[in-house]
């Protein structure tokens, strides 16, 4: 599937204060200083911390370490405050993936309203309660092919562009119609996970919850789902049953980006049917916020998959993960020739991914080739920093944010150790 839009090119100079702008927001989480992002937050996760949840296992770790990656990544995305309070809370009550209800969500509402307010527990809740998998992926998802999303974004540009313009709106336009059948204007009725209930969420909050869940899914997924849940086509339908699949396997980097790839295409679409809706009720000077339609919660774009209008093809995706994992684990015995054809090659099928342009850069800087290896290890660090989380889960996000940023000062610098030692010797990031 190729790219549904193509991006401006930028100049070096635009790159690198893009880089430094990412650096920036996530410098607090990589030193750990959570007051400045947020002068209660040590305490929410503190209150997290007490009832339990750095105890629980959660996929890739403990339940507590998934919640602050969470609020990280939203964050990160520039997120509002009330969404990524719920990010940080997503599944305190338990949800229709996991039992995780380190609160009691018939006696712990007032507990968890008083440490993040009322509209951050009113997400809490409803992300709790609602049956998302089938909403996200039958209800939503599993309604376009990979094509019809293309089409539809590139439509959706264009409609777009009209409104704000030249207000000219077309609710007939077929990428409109689509929208609005699947997920109307005045939101859908679901039912209560527990008690069979009728529950009302509005577009918004459905648009919200599609967007926590690429995060979600890119923080916790990695091989050993795949082979949980016999994921051998890269769909992420959750279709198998191996369930003597044993935890944590071999490490490998999971078939999820293909899935999540066709989520932020349609939070996309969702977030330009949104814009159109309300240009042109402020153009016949209706109402200019609807907090009916809670039109009060900004819709923000996250910069991956080229903000969110591209769709990484499933077999590339495996193509790409296969490449790099051959390249990663086999360069001892064939060389770091055959690990440079192997990445570029990797590269060109997912570019949406930091670490084979990581690995690239050590490869570069191994050889001498200074300002091959500073392009990739700026790439790849900006790749990672605009996810919030690492794909390859091997290592930590901070581990991996840390190691490219050496790489890119050993590049400027124009110097990389020859020996062992001198490897084992650097760490220092200026």
């Amino acid at each position: 599937m190729p790219s549904s839009s193509s991006l401006p090119s930028i100049s070096p100079s635009q790159q690198g204060q893009y880089l430094q702008t990412l650096l920036a927001s996530a410098r607090p989480f990589l030193r750990g200083e959570l007051e400045t992002v947020d002068k209660s937050l040590p305490s929410l996760v503190s209150v997290l911390r007490s009832v339990g949840a750095g105890e629980c296992w959660h996929k890739h770790g403990s339940f507590l370490d998934h919640l602050v990656d969470i609020y990280r990544i939203l964050k990160i995305w520039k997120a509002p405050d009330s969404v990524c309070l719920c990010g940080l809370f997503h599944s305190a009550y338990s949800n229709s993936y996991v039992n995780l209800a380190i609160f009691d969500p018939n006696t712990g509402r007032d507990v968890v309203r008083s440490h993040v307010g009322e509209a951050a527990e009113r997400l809490i809740h409803l992300f709790c309660i609602i049956p998302r998998q089938p909403l996200i992926h039958d209800d939503l998802l599993f309604k376009y092919s990979d094509t019809e999303i293309f089409v539809h974004l590139k439509l959706s540009e264009v409609s777009l562009r009209n409104a704000k313009e030249k207000g000219l709106f077309n609710k007939e336009d077929v990428w409109r119609k689509k929208i609005g059948s699947i997920l109307p204007e005045n939101g859908v009725v679901v039912k209560h996970i527990k008690t069979g209930e009728d529950v009302i969420v509005t577009r918004r909050v459905v648009a919200v919850f599609l967007m926590m869940t690429v995060a979600d899914f890119s923080d916790q997924l990695f091989g050993f789902q795949d082979v949980l849940f016999n994921n051998v086509d890269g769909q992420l339908e959750f279709s198998g049953n191996n369930f003597a699949a044993l935890w944590p396997g071999d490490g490998k980097p999971g078939l999820w980006m293909e899935s999540i790839s066709r989520m932020a295409a349609l939070y996309t679409l969702i977030v330009r049917e949104e814009e159109i809706i309300v240009e042109e009720r402020k153009r016949a000077g209706g109402v200019g916020v609807d907090k009916e339609r809670d039109e009060d919660i900004e819709l923000v774009v996250p910069p991956v998959f080229h903000n969110c209008t591209s769709i990484l093809n499933a077999k590339e995706q495996i193509e790409a993960r296969d490449l790099y994992w051959e390249a990663v684990c086999d360069t001892s015995k064939r060389g770091l020739e055959r690990a440079e054809e192997l990445l570029l090659r990797c590269v060109e099928k997912n570019p949406f991914v930091g670490e084979p342009h990581v690995v690239l850069g050590q490869v570069y800087l191994t050889k001498g080739r200074f300002e091959d290896g500073e392009r990739e290890a700026a790439k790849g660090l900006t790749l990672l920093l605009e996810w919030g989380s690492p794909w390859d889960k091997r290592m930590s996000w901070g581990g991996w944010v840390s190691w490219a940023r050496v790489l890119l000062m050993k590049a400027k610098e124009n110097s990389w150790p020859q020996t062992s030692w001198g490897i084992l010797n650097l760490g220092l990031v200026r």
